[in-house]
């Protein structure tokens, strides 16, 4: 496949007649576990709107975004960190970002018994920055729902099979990264192991991202790695490991990475809309042949082999990204 498939989802987020979206959700998860979406509903205003705020937020003092630091988080693991701070492969990303999730009362149980994952978001000082960004992750949550619908009716299921066991309150996570453009030989060079995002997996069900127009995400195909490439008003969706640990290995949970290719710097909006911290993985069918491609996989590891709820792996994964931060975490 020299592209990503990409699908109109209308009839999901209308809740017309998905058959044929349904269909080509199944080939896509099944050939490259990539697609795009377009037919939505998120208005580019709004798109626009938090990309703006994003670019004003990132171009403020090292300290000014220190303010927000994740530190001051605390165990809900949301705030900022900067270039070198996460890890992938245990190398250090050329990127800073900030770390959002649910919006979360205070008095909601998990924050009051002081779970790890769960509490107060961190928000920079800036005009309708707040209002925008929840605005958006309500907008993303929606679209979420609609394409775990396609997702079930793709795999022969209920179109309520995932709400009905793993996402009727899903754990929202959400990422806004700014990638500094790299040095001229690391651009020029594949060769160069310099990478804004290393190569990975991501963890939960479904990524729901938006870039903007620099390019550099490139997805592992069969044939090799491929460009993601900006299209307009879409978003880019892409597998996670319990969706692959669910199906058997039937839908994939494929690796991709990040290499900012031009001399300003990228933005990306990565949504993950995943299980509930509780539920506990289950394979759809547990009689089903497994397809194991641990011996393709960036960390040589098997997602069928997990047995427990999502929050267990999803702490397992953290304590490599953020050693730092995962040690206040899991205490």
């Amino acid at each position: 496949m020299n592209d990503l498939p990409l699908i109109d989802i209308s009839p999901l987020a209308s809740g017309g007649d998905a058959s044929l979206v349904a269909s080509e959700i199944s080939r896509a998860s099944r050939d490259v576990g990539f697609f795009y979406i377009v037919g939505h509903g998120v208005s580019t205003e709004l798109q626009s709107e938090l990309e703006e705020l994003s670019r004003e937020f990132f171009a403020l003092s090292h300290d000014a975004k220190m303010a927000i630091a994740m530190e001051h988080g605390g165990r809900a693991w949301r705030g900022f960190f900067p270039v070198g701070a996460e890890l992938t492969k245990g190398l250090p990303d050329q990127k800073e970002g900030i770390y959002f999730g649910s919006e979360i009362d205070a008095n909601h149980p998990k924050v009051a018994a002081g779970e790890p994952l769960f509490g107060a978001n961190l928000f920079p000082a800036l005009p309708r920055f707040k209002e925008t960004l929840l605005e958006y992750l309500d907008e993303l949550t929606r679209v979420g729902h609609a394409l775990m619908r396609g997702f079930a009716l793709s795999l022969g299921l209920e179109s309520s099979y995932f709400d009905d066991r793993y996402t009727r309150d899903p754990l929202i996570l959400f990422r806004i990264f700014n990638y500094p453009s790299l040095p001229p030989e690391a651009r020029a060079s594949a060769d160069v192991e310099l990478w804004s995002v290393g190569e990975h997996t991501d963890y939960g069900l479904l990524t729901i991202l938006r870039q903007d127009t620099s390019g550099g995400l490139e997805v592992k195909s069969r044939d090799g790695w491929i460009d993601a490439r900006p299209i307009p008003d879409s978003f880019v969706c892409n597998l996670g490991d319990m969706l692959d640990r669910m199906t058997g290995g039937l839908y994939r949970s494929t690796p991709h990475r990040v290499r900012n290719p031009g001399d300003k710097a990228r933005l990306s909006f990565p949504f993950f809309f995943d299980p509930n911290v509780d539920a506990e993985i289950r394979p759809i069918d547990p009689n089903a042949d497994i397809v194991d491609d641990r011996h393709e996989r960036w960390d040589g590891a098997s997602v069928h082999e997990f047995e427990g709820t999502y929050g267990d792996y999803l702490l397992a994964k953290v304590s490599k990204v953020f050693p730092q931060l995962s040690r206040g975490m899991l205490e």
